[in-house]
């Protein structure tokens, strides 16, 4: 299995969650409302980037349209290989939480 950052691993999470809207802003604020923090938007593409190269995502250009002042938008969305990696990720923290002895799950 191959291993993510962090920040790969929310960015590919929040492009599931958002599913056919997922382009920069909207994945910025999903992030920010989800994390409490504020990534920065080359941040966010920095990362989506990298899952691109690495095959985890894919991008679509939809059509430039007037009120986005002739703009378009790039939509990002899981290849086969990101969802499953995410399953993967999921089971694997899911077993790593269940060893742990119940004391240690509770807040100091």
């Amino acid at each position: 299995m191959k291993f993510l950052s962090r920040k790969e691993e929310l960015i590919l999470l929040t492009i599931w969650k958002l599913k056919d809207n997922a382009y920069g802003v909207p994945i910025r604020e999903q992030i920010a409302e989800s994390t409490g923090k504020y990534w920065s938007i080359g941040a966010v593409y920095d990362v989506l980037d990298r899952l691109i190269s690495k095959g985890y995502l894919y991008a679509e250009t939809s059509q430039p349209t007037a009120e986005r002042g002739g703009k378009s938008k790039r939509f990002y969305f899981l290849t086969k290989k990101g969802h499953n990696l995410l399953l993967e990720i999921k089971s694997l923290e899911e077993s790593m939480w269940a060893d742990l002895p119940a004391p240690l799950l509770k807040k100091s």
